[in-house]
């Protein structure tokens, strides 16, 4: 069956139902099509801090500002830096949150996710529409094949589909690189309860434990659980070198990586409530941009892939989704709108994906957290 959609977005992130949401609002629907199977597939990852010049600007656009304002988690800007020791070098206290205007509140992934999704008609995103590849069909309209089998049309196609973007392609032959970084991904559950030196280690909101290329980086979550990432320079292959199954294995060889580190921080590993998962962390070519091509674009991670460390992925994912809808609904030329969109993009992604990458080698230094902790110096009181 091949059904045909003036305006078709690959993916179900914050990008692509933010651009949805803000088309909507613009009274333009839009179809979203997404790989997993339901809304509750699977997990949507931890807390989110919202800049106000982008992801909260996007939550205006979207009139979604108010109701994101009763889910901030209060007290999560909290934020401290501790070195292999486990002593507290850097902390800053969470003021901001006790106002109506935190400059960047923190908000639980999949809260803001539910927000974006149910403010959508019911119809808008076709769940289990896993996209194997895309090709134009000339005048700027393109066909989208699905794993099942179907296919369906467009007038205009959004890649908002991730770092292993299906619809990339059509615009750009980059891929995303190896950054040199894996995270090994897991969670400690009813911390204040369960794991009361963790809780104290990690405190109200965000903790950065680094040193000598190696470090933990946590965020308190609403549930009162302790979400972590272990981060570790090591060879492209290595995650999938360990079979991230075998627990006992997992564990010993990370006890291993961080021998000489704080007991207490080493025992965030045999303490570990969640599966251990490793995620090697990829990045696009700083500046990455392609030639306008007809009738198609990307945004969020299809579009500028980077590191977590300049903490603007879902907050540019958003403000794309926002930016190309208001282009969409100003501009009835929509090659036109997307040359705006583009024109835009381009600049603030690059700067982005630079600081994010200058970021991550200040961060894991073999004199790490130094570089931090002159970072934090530089830019004074937060």
């Amino acid at each position: 069956m091949n059904t045909h959609y003036p305006i078709a977005i690959i993916g179900a992130g914050l990008g692509g139902l933010t651009l949805a949401r803000v088309l909507h609002v613009n009274g333009i629907e839009s179809a979203v099509f997404d790989l997993d199977a339901s809304a509750d597939a699977r997990g949507q990852g931890g807390m989110l801090d919202m800049h106000a010049e982008s992801g909260q600007a996007a939550l205006r656009a979207a009139g979604l500002y108010d109701e994101f304002r009763k889910l901030v988690h209060q007290g999560g800007q909290a934020m401290r830096i501790l070195d292999s020791h486990g002593t507290v070098r850097h902390a800053e206290d969470d003021d901001a949150d006790e106002g109506d205007e935190g400059d960047r509140p923190e908000i639980n992934r999949h809260d803001l996710r539910d927000l974006l999704l149910y403010s959508l008609p019911a119809d808008t995103v076709h769940w289990g529409a896993k996209v194997t590849g895309a090709r134009s069909l000339g005048d700027g309209r393109h066909e989208v094949t699905l794993a099942d089998g179907n296919s369906f049309t467009a007038d205009l196609l959004i890649g908002a589909d991730g770092a292993w973007s299906r619809v990339r392609p059509l615009v750009s032959d980059a891929k995303p690189e190896y950054t040199g970084l894996s995270f090994v991904e897991f969670s400690l559950e009813e911390a204040d309860a369960r794991h009361p030196v963790a809780a104290g280690l990690v405190g109200a909101g965000m903790m950065m434990a680094l040193g000598d290329s190696r470090g933990f980086l946590a965020h308190r979550e609403t549930d009162g659980s302790l979400h972590f990432y272990t981060a570790l320079m090591v060879p492209a292959d290595w995650s999938t070198s360990i079979d991230f199954a075998d627990t006992e294995k997992v564990t010993t060889t990370l006890l291993e990586a961080f021998e000489g580190w704080s007991d207490d921080l080493r025992a965030l590993f045999t303490e570990a409530d969640t599966p251990m998962v490793g995620r090697p962390i990829h990045a696009l070519p700083v500046g990455h941009r392609w030639e306008r091509v007809p009738g198609v674009t990307l945004l969020g991670d299809a579009a500028h892939l980077m590191s977590p460390f300049a903490g603007e992925g879902a907050n540019l994912a958003m403000l794309d989704g926002a930016e190309l809808a208001e282009a969409i609904a100003r501009n009835a030329d929509r090659e036109t709108a997307l040359g705006e969109y583009e024109a835009d993009l381009f600049p603030r992604s690059e700067s982005a994906a630079q600081d994010s990458a200058n970021n991550l080698v200040i961060s894991f230094a073999p004199d790490s957290p130094q570089g931090m902790l002159d970072f934090f110096a530089q830019m004074g009181p937060q």
